[in-house]
């Protein structure tokens, strides 16, 4: 094939790709339209049906109830205290496992690898789980929803991948002039580690964020709920609690409403926070594809 051929065809390939990754993008922006705007309309105009992609009969009720609800905001403020701390108990955790197992000078890793190996495979059933957290005295409380998963085994091993990817002339220069190992750590090591730190940090406050079965299982107090079970209560079985007085109270409010307007606040801080770590979270995500 000629080489003008070879770049027509490249440059057509470009541009389906362009307009297919376009629709697909669409398609999955809509039902998030549809619910924000669901969350911004009269209560008239949700139970006729007249609510697509736009706000009918605009009104800031919805998110008036959700602010006067003390379960809801309570429940937000512990979704955020556990996803800020888990995050940071993952990072640590996985980071603190993933640099020694990527040094060849470690001669037991090998062994931790295949143990670490078979959690990736095979993982603890719920019973046996449960009755480890309630021997650890961890049940009711929030170190239930952060300690257990502290270390993915999937984290892990990209990190373990990056570690590895380090010029080892860099940590021997290090150790040449004296440092120690946390030295070398603090001094070397993070400060090169902050694209997969985004992308696991990125990875892991999503799961904390949008976890909502660990605190079914292993939370009874009403006040440690977050916010993802709380939106289980009023989505699935349209338990409102306190914003039900005050949701008669307002006549443009509706309880699909309040429930949109819920959904869109447990959706909104991962959409604020994810273009802060797009340019680590690209090159992360690239770490292990190229071997050379």
């Amino acid at each position: 094939m000629q080489p003008s051929k070879k770049l027509r065809h490249f440059q057509l390939f470009d541009v389906f790709n362009y307009l297919f990754m376009t629709l697909l993008g669409v398609l999955m922006i809509f039902p998030i339209l549809h619910v924000l705007a669901k969350s911004l309309s009269s209560e008239v105009a949700i139970n006729t049906g007249r609510v697509t992609l736009f706000p009918v009969h605009l009104t800031f009720d919805n998110y008036l109830v959700i602010l006067n609800d003390p379960s809801i905001l309570r429940a937000f403020g512990v979704s955020v205290l556990v996803t800020v701390v888990g995050t940071l108990i993952n990072l640590i955790a996985t980071a603190s496992l993933a640099y020694p197992l990527s040094r060849q000078e470690y001669q037991g890793r090998k062994p931790i690898l295949m143990l670490i190996l078979v959690t990736f495979i095979f993982s603890a059933p719920l019973i046996p789980n449960f009755l480890l957290i309630k021997n650890l005295h961890l049940l009711d409380t929030l170190w239930a929803l952060m300690i257990p998963g502290a270390i993915s085994a999937y984290n892990l091993f990209i990190m373990r991948s990056f570690y590895m990817g380090l010029p080892n002339e860099l940590i021997d220069c290090a150790r040449t002039d004296g440092a120690s190992e946390l030295r070398i750590i603090w001094s070397v090591v993070l400060p090169l580690s902050k694209p997969v730190m985004a992308t696991m940090g990125l990875f892991y406050a999503v799961t904390h964020w949008n976890s909502y079965s660990q605190a079914l299982y292993f939370i009874n107090s009403r006040t440690l709920y977050p916010l993802q079970l709380r939106l289980q209560e009023i989505v699935m079985n349209n338990t409102m609690g306190e914003a039900g007085a005050l949701i008669e109270e307002l006549s443009n409010v509706s309880p699909s409403g309040v429930q949109m307007s819920v959904i869109i606040v447990s959706v909104l801080p991962i959409m604020l926070v994810y273009p802060f770590l797009q340019k680590y979270f690209v090159k992360g995500m690239l770490i292990g594809s190229i071997k050379s």
